[in-house]
C-alpha cells in the first residue's frame, strides 16, 4: 500500500444520528492543535525530573520528559506504549496518550486556530443546538492523535490521516488517543490504526488509519 499524499483539509462542524463526517489530510491541524495546545508529556507513564518554567503558574504541572523527540509534560497527563527501542517497532505496536481537555484548552484552540465557532465558546448558543451545550472543536480532539504518535519511538512524521467523527466530546472530559502499528510498509514508513475515545462517556469519538514516516533521531 503506497502513502497517501498530503491534502487539504475537510472539516464537518456537526454530528448527525445517522451519518458521519470524514476528514482527511488533517496533518497541519493536528499539528497546530497539538503545537498550540500541549508542550509535549511523559515517557512510560513515569514523571522524570522537575524542570524549570518560564511560566511561574506552570511550575507545578510542568515536568521534564526522558523521551528524546519530545521536551516537555504535563502532570494531567498520561501515556503508555509497548515499545521503546525503534529498531524492534512492528505490527501491533501501540502508544496510548491520555488528558482532560479543559475550558482553557478549548479557549486557547479557539485563538490560535481562529475557529470561533459559538457552538464550541458561547453557552447559551450551544444550549440550542442539537449537542445542548458547548462541545470541544472536533480538530482540537483529533490533535490527540498527534501528541500520541510523538510517543511512538523515534522521530515520527506524518504522511496521511483519514479521520472519521461519530460524536461529540464535552468540556472537561477525560480523552484517550491510541494508535496501534497495523502495517508496516518500507521504507521507515507504517500504517496505523488511530482511535479517539471519550472515557468520561466510553464512546469512540474519533476513527480512522495514518500512514507515518519513522525517521532515526538527530545526534543531539
Amino acid at each position: 500500500m503506497a502513502p497517501q499524499q498530503f491534502g487539504a483539509a475537510q472539516f464537518a462542524s456537526a454530528w448527525s444520528s445517522m451519518a458521519t463526517s470524514v476528514l482527511e489530510g488533517t496533518t497541519a491541524a493536528n499539528k497546530a492543535a497539538v503545537e498550540a495546545m500541549f508542550a509535549p508529556v511523559r515517557s512510560n507513564g513515569k514523571a522524570a525530573a522537575t524542570a524549570a518554567d518560564t511560566d511561574e503558574s506552570s511550575i507545578d504541572t510542568q515536568i521534564e520528559t526522558d523521551l528524546p523527540s519530545i521536551a516537555y509534560a504535563d502532570l494531567d497527563w498520561a501515556f503508555e506504549r509497548t515499545v521503546d527501542d525503534p529498531t524492534d517497532l512492528g505490527v501491533g505496536d501501540q502508544v496510548t496518550f491520555e488528558k482532560t481537555l479543559s475550558e482553557d484548552d478549548v479557549r486557547a484552540f479557539a485563538r490560535v486556530s481562529g475557529d470561533t465557532n459559538r457552538l464550541h465558546l458561547d453557552d447559551a448558543f450551544a444550549a440550542d443546538t442539537r449537542f445542548g451545550e458547548r462541545i470541544v472543536h472536533g480538530t482540537l480532539v483529533s490533535g490527540l492523535i498527534s501528541a500520541a504518535l510523538a510517543r511512538l519511538p523515534g522521530l515520527t512524521i506524518y504522511l496521511s490521516q483519514d479521520l472519521e467523527f461519530r460524536g461529540p466530546v464535552g468540556i472537561g472530559d477525560r480523552v484517550s488517543a491510541r494508535v496501534e502499528i497495523l502495517e508496516d510498509l518500507g521504507n521507515d514508513q507504517y500504517r496505523l490504526e488511530t482511535e479517539i475515545r471519550d472515557e468520561d462517556d466510553d464512546t469512540t469519538v474519533i476513527a480512522g488509519e495514518a500512514v507515518v514516516l519513522i525517521d532515526e533521531l538527530p545526534d543531539a
